[in-house]
């Protein structure tokens, strides 16, 4: 579904959720059925490729109803409890108007000054320069932001990232982002569990454990299938990882579903609350290559103002990169793009590196360095640019 234009937007994102949460229980169903599929290799191993695939579709329709349930109670515990799983891999911590006034203020200007509800603070001890807003409903909604945030950036640049955060909370891009989140979870979950499977299944194969059991059946099915038996439960073991992995695939694919638009929309919110193009720009060049949350997943950094993190050849990066952002303010917005912005930060830690002889310095203004000898704050009589130890070699 297109959007082209701000209600398009949001209704393009809950057609979306919709499509993902349903989305999500196929992806179940397939790892359920190569889950049966690795059972029932485990159980027999000296049956043809179509007995495997038989028994594995009674398996999965009498699994169903518990697949479904399984499903349906992630889901519950991830709407009531993601911002707990969220803040456990971020370190994200309420904070309150007498622990941060000056944040406090800012996020609570800018939703009296449009009428939007007030949302969760939170804060996150990191060095990276970033923030993330959260939440399902407008009791969960929540805006977090790191304390390196905090240092490098001013109030009026604070406030335009504030703003980018309640953009996605209006338009709807929060609910979509978390409902990605879950289903990035749950498929890891099953897969690796699956994976466990069939490494205990390798194991009992080199083992013997796959004898063993033909050892079960009568000696005329035996001398019948245990030229095809055995090439039967091969068959069907790389066909049960083949569905895993095109579940976790199609799990990555998600990413796909988060349209690349909502950041520039949400820059453009932003400056729409703020008046201030400039803030925003200014605060993504300094966001810029910095915004890296360490131990932080990747359905986590897609939450957030940048994420650093390269796709393969771009292909699944879920943001666009902040020199076309920056451009879209320029040109739209009427912004001014400074560039690439330095922090002193960069270069604290820097090593002083020696003056090399010979390199030409820039002028400096007279004052106690201008002429030696000579009393700070006298003009320097001769005609010419004026010379001092810096500007010319003794």
């Amino acid at each position: 579904m297109a959007a082209y234009g701000l209600y398009t937007h949001i209704a393009s994102n809950k057609f979306r959720s919709m499509l993902l949460l349903a989305g999500l229980f196929l992806l179940i169903y397939v790892l359920v059925f190569a889950g049966a599929l690795l059972a029932e290799v485990l159980l027999r191993s000296d049956a043809p490729v179509d007995y495997y695939l038989r028994a594995a579709s009674r398996d999965l329709v009498t699994a169903f109803p518990y697949a479904t349930g399984a499903a349906a109670l992630w889901i519950v515990i991830a709407y009531f409890f993601h911002q707990n799983m969220i803040d456990a891999v971020t370190g994200g911590e309420d904070v309150t108007r007498q622990q941060q006034p000056r944040l406090y203020n800012l996020l609570e200007n800018l939703c009296i000054s449009r009428g939007i509800p007030m949302p969760k603070l939170k804060v996150m001890d990191s060095p990276a320069l970033n923030a993330f807003a959260s939440g399902l409903n407008r009791r969960q909604y929540s805006v977090t932001v790191t304390t390196g945030l905090l240092q490098a950036l001013n109030d009026q640049e604070i406030e335009a990232v504030l703003g980018h955060e309640l953009t996605h909370i209006r338009n709807g891009d929060v609910q979509l982002m978390v409902i990605a989140v879950i289903i990035a979870g749950v498929v890891g979950f099953f897969g690796e569990l699956f994976f466990r499977m069939f490494t205990n299944l390798s194991w009992n194969s080199s083992g013997g454990g796959w004898s063993s059991s033909s050892s079960r059946s009568s000696s005329s099915s035996d001398s019948d299938s245990k030229g095809s038996g055995g090439g039967g439960a091969i068959i069907v073991v790389i066909i049960a990882i083949a569905l895993i992995l095109l579940a976790w695939l199609l799990s990555q694919l998600v990413k796909l579903a988060l349209s690349r638009s909502r950041e520039l929309l949400a820059d453009a919110g932003s400056v729409e609350l703020t008046k201030n193009p400039d803030a925003m720009i200014t605060a993504l060049r300094k966001i810029e290559n910095r915004g890296e949350l360490p131990g932080a997943t990747s359905a986590v950094m897609e939450l957030c103002v940048d994420n650093p993190r390269e796709g393969f050849a771009d292909l699944f990066a879920t943001h666009p990169s902040v020199d076309s952002r920056v451009k879209a303010l320029v040109q739209f917005a009427g912004g001014h793009d400074p560039g690439p912005l330095a922090l002193p930060s960069d270069t604290a830690d820097a090593p002083d590196e020696p003056e090399e002889s010979g390199t030409a310095q820039p002028p400096v203004t007279r004052g106690p360095w201008s002429n030696a000898g000579e009393p700070a704050g006298v003009p320097d009589p001769r005609p010419g640019p004026s010379q001092g130890p810096w500007g010319r070699r003794s």
